[in-house]
C-alpha cells in the first residue's frame, strides 16, 4: 500500500504485466507498419514512460513527437479536455498512431480526433496502453490495446493523482475499500486465538499478537528485542513506548493488510491511549474493540481440557485459572470504560459453536463498515 497526498493506492499492475502488454502492442504495429514510417505521438503528461518503453519494443524506422492535453483534476475528470500543446508540424501525408496511456470515457480521444481532423495526414491510428470498456462510449475506434482494465482509479507508470505517482515503475488503483481495526480482549480459553484466525482471513488482517512479537524480536536479537529484554534482565516492566515500537514495525510490514487484530496490547488505559496516538500518526484508528464474554465455570472446565493435552500447567490448577480471570478482571476494567467512552466497546457471546461465534464477530465487524 502507498500513500499519496489524501489517499491510499493498492498494488494493482506488476512492471513485468505492462512491459508486456507494450511489446504486444510493438509487435502488433510493427507487423502492420514494417515497410512504413509511422509518427508516433505520444498524450502527455501520462504517456511518456509508455511512449520510452514503446519506442524500445518498436524494431523499425519512426518518427516520435507529443501532444498534451489535460482533462483530469484529482480523481475526476472535469470533462473539458484542454489542449496545451498542439499536434506536431508536417504531419501531411503520414501514417500518425496516437500513444494513449488510458483511454476511459473518450473524451480526450475525441479532442485528438478534432485536432488532427483539420490536418491531411495519410491515416490515423489510436494506439493505447490501457483501456477500460465499461466507461468508454465507443464513437471511435481503438485499433491497438494493451490491457482492458476496470474503471477504478490508478496511478503508476505516468499516470498520477494530482501529480504524484507518475514515477511509479507499477500501476496502482486507489484503496477505496474500509481498513479495520481491531482489539481483541477475552480471558484465557474464550477462543481468541481461534477466532482471531478466522477474522483475519476473512477480512485480510493481520493478527497481532503482543507475546508474539516480543518473542519474535527477542529471539532474533533485534534492537528493540535487546532493549526489551534489557529491562526484563533487570526485572522491570518493558516501558509501552518499547512495545508500541515493536507494534509499529509489525504495522509497517504489512501495509497489504486491509487492517489489524491486536491481542494483548493495549492492557491499560495509558497503553490504549498510545495506540490511539500511534494509529493516528498512520491516518489510521481503533475501529473497535470486542470482547469474547464466558461464564467463567465454562470457561475453568474448557481450561482444565485443555490443560489435559497441552501439559500447561497453568491450565492445570483451578485456582490459578481463576487468580488469572480475576487479574483480566481488573485491567480490562477500565480499558472497557476508555472505549466505551469513544463508543467502540463490544461484548460478544463467546460460548457455541466456533462457527456461531465467528458469525456473531461477523455481525459487529460488517456493522463498522
Amino acid at each position: 500500500m502507498i500513500r499519496l497526498h489524501d489517499k491510499y493506492f493498492k498494488p494493482f499492475l506488476r512492471e513485468a504485466q505492462i512491459l508486456e502488454a507494450i511489446d504486444k502492442i510493438a509487435h502488433q504495429i510493427a507487423e502492420d507498419y514494417k515497410d512504413k514510417v509511422p509518427v508516433f505521438v505520444g498524450v502527455l503528461n501520462g504517456a511518456f514512460m509508455f511512449v520510452a518503453d514503446f519506442l524500445k519494443a518498436y524494431p523499425h524506422p519512426c518518427e516520435v513527437s507529443f501532444v498534451r492535453l489535460s482533462s483530469y483534476q484529482g480523481l475526476t475528470s472535469t470533462g473539458i479536455v484542454e489542449s496545451l500543446l498542439d499536434i506536431p508540424e508536417d504531419v501531411d501525408g503520414k501514417s500518425v498512431i496516437i500513444l494513449e496511456d488510458v483511454i476511459d470515457t473518450g473524451r480526450t480521444l475525441k479532442q485528438l480526433v478534432h485536432l488532427f481532423s483539420n490536418t491531411n495526414v495519410k491515416e490515423f491510428k489510436i494506439a493505447s496502453l490501457f483501456y477500460k470498456p465499461e466507461v468508454y462510449n465507443g464513437e471511435y475506434t481503438i485499433d491497438y490495446v494493451g490491457l482492458e482494465i476496470p474503471d477504478n482509479f490508478i496511478v503508476g507508470y505516468g499516470l498520477d493523482y494530482n501529480e504524484l505517482g507518475r514515477n511509479l515503475r507499477e500501476i496502482y488503483q486507489l484503496n477505496e475499500s474500509h481498513m479495520i481495526n481491531l482489539v481483541l480482549f477475552g480471558k484465557p480459553g474464550a477462543g481468541k486465538g481461534t477466532q482471531a484466525g478466522f477474522l483475519k482471513e476473512k477480512y485480510n488482517l493481520k493478527h497481532i499478537s503482543t507475546g508474539d512479537v516480543f518473542r519474535y524480536n527477542m529471539k532474533n536479537g533485534t534492537e528493540l528485542g535487546k532493549l526489551a529484554k534489557s529491562y526484563i534482565d533487570r526485572g522491570d516492566l518493558v516501558p509501552d513506548e518499547v512495545t508500541i515500537d515493536m507494534l509499529k514495525d509489525e504495522v509497517e510490514k504489512n501495509p497489504e493488510a486491509g487492517g489489524f487484530i491486536f491481542d494483548g496490547f493495549p492492557r491499560t488505559a495509558a497503553q490504549a491511549e498510545a495506540l490511539d496516538n500511534f494509529l493516528e500518526s498512520k491516518d489510521m484508528q481503533v475501529d473497535a474493540t470486542i470482547a469474547l464474554e464466558a461464564e467463567d465455570d465454562i470457561l475453568v472446565a474448557r481450561l482444565l481440557e485443555r490443560g489435559k493435552e497441552s501439559g500447561r500447567s497453568d491450565d492445570q490448577d483451578e485456582d490459578k485459572i481463576r487468580n488469572r480471570f480475576d487479574e483480566y478482571n481488573a485491567k480490562t476494567a477500565p480499558l472497557r470504560a476508555y472505549y466505551e467512552k469513544q463508543g467502540k466497546f463490544h461484548s460478544v457471546n463467546g460460548i457455541g459453536e466456533i462457527s456461531e461465534i465467528t458469525e456473531r464477530l461477523g455481525k459487529v465487524i460488517d456493522s463498522l463498515e
